[in-house]
């Protein structure tokens, strides 16, 4: 992404911005931009967020036009899905939701905005960490980081204060560079529970659709068709501004809980040249040993309420996509198969971006909730597990997710208007 800071012959100016991973060497850049760049009222300089999501989510090539057809196919799949999902799941809010077909650039630069609680909370707590280990380090050691990082002759004093400027760009960087990861994968706004605060649309990212439909060998309008139900489903689970809010409030629980353990750090990372690309290569190859230095044990009880709230949601949408899309899609077991694959096969750097938000999922968390919703349709039919959608009451506790009769008995015989008649809301 940058250029190697100690790249090119003697007369060459080191570029000290390089090794903060940032997409330009700001001493190219006319003052005034320079200026504009840098100039930062928060934990997160979210100019830089935006120019390395756009750059990562390209993957260092241009979107692809979106032809006209795509465009109105899509809208039209969207339009078609709509009444389906509606019969099935009763949250006919979905008829009155926008449908967008955007690039993976437009898609970066959307969830950086609607992510923004969530990662001005990560980014807090990230600086409140990075500054607490310099205060705690001795005068030696940071200059030893003065000299390894930047290049440049400044005491501790002057690296501590240098860091507290830069920590905004640092934490731009690693924030856009996470977003513009999940832009290359992602076929719309919902493939991971994002805990997103704008309002829902049924969005297609339509280069990635046509690349996962041609790496699948599948007719590009079954792929679009099952993407469609899908996204539509979620997206009417998320016109409930119920369960938003309780997405974004267990994220931002969770990343305020990240604490930097220095000792675990050193002991994993202490010995890497952040000025060799091989080095840091490696590293970004070991996301959870990165991940295990940061997490705290608070994070424990939190993600995995995290993961009951959200395997009820993706067990539902699994559920009502496969009875729409097996009555409109010849082959729907494959393509349903390949979808559950594109969830939870993101790789190393896939898996890291989902534990720093803490939205990961396994197959076993997809299997469970789709078995709870399907023993919840089986008993009571889909009226019955509809009821999922009256509030936060209504969410299965963890025995109920195993055992769905006693979630239907408890719904059926408590009021659920009481306080504490079911899980509490999220903190």
């Amino acid at each position: 992404m940058a250029d190697d800071p100690q790249a090119g012959d003697d007369s060459e100016p080191i570029n000290p911005f390089g090794a903060l991973g940032l997409p330009f060497d700001l001493s190219q850049v006319d003052m005034a931009e320079a200026m504009r760049i840098l100039q930062s009222p928060g934990p997160l300089n979210w100019e830089i967020a935006r120019q390395v999501a756009e750059q990562v989510a390209l993957e260092d090539s241009a979107d692809e036009a979106i032809a006209d057809a795509t465009r109105l196919e899509l809208a039209e799949l969207a339009h078609t899905a709509a009444g389906p999902v509606v019969t099935e799941t009763g949250l006919d809010d979905v008829l009155i939701l926008p449908v967008e077909i955007v690039d993976r650039r437009t898609w970066a630069r959307r969830h950086l905005e609607g992510l923004r609680p969530v990662l001005e909370t990560l980014a807090v707590t990230m600086q409140d960490a990075m500054a607490a280990d310099l205060e705690d380090a001795d005068d030696t050691e940071v200059e030893a980081a003065t000299a390894g990082v930047l290049g440049l002759p400044l005491g501790a004093d002057g690296m501590r204060g240098l860091m507290g400027m830069l920590g905004p760009l640092l934490l731009g960087a690693q924030t856009g560079s996470m977003i513009g990861y999940l832009a290359q994968y992602a076929l719309g706004s919902f493939d991971l529970p994002l805990p997103s605060v704008d309002s829902p649309t049924i969005t297609f990212v339509a280069p990635n659709i046509d690349r996962f439909a041609t790496e699948w060998s599948i007719e590009p309008r079954d792929v679009r068709t099952a993407v469609a139900i899908a996204e539509t489903v979620r997206a009417a689970q998320r016109s409930r501004p119920w369960v938003r809010d309780r997405l974004v409030a267990i994220a931002k629980e969770y990343v305020g809980a990240f604490e930097l353990d220095p000792r675990a750090f050193d002991a994993a990372f202490g010995d890497v040249d952040p000025t060799d690309a091989d080095a840091m290569a490696q590293l970004a190859q070991r996301p959870d040993v990165l991940l295990g230095a940061l997490r705290s044990e608070a994070q424990r009880a939190i993600l995995e309420r995290n993961q009951q709230f959200t395997m009820v949601l993706e067990g539902h949408a699994d559920l009502v996509t496969e009875r729409i899309g097996s009555h409109l899609i010849t082959d729907y077991p494959r393509i349903h198969e390949a979808l559950r694959r594109h969830h939870v096969e993101r790789g190393e750097a896939g898996r890291f971006v989902e534990g720093m938000l803490g939205v990961e999922l396994d197959r076993d968390h997809y299997e469970r909730g789709q078995a709870f919703c399907a023993g919840v349709v089986e008993r009571a039919g889909m009226a019955g597990l509809n009821r999922i959608w009256d509030g936060p009451a209504c969410l299965p506790t963890p025995n109920e997710l195993e055992a769905p009769g006693l979630w239907l008995a408890r719904i059926d015989l408590s009021d659920l208007d009481e306080p504490g008649a079911g899980p509490p809301p999220a903190s």
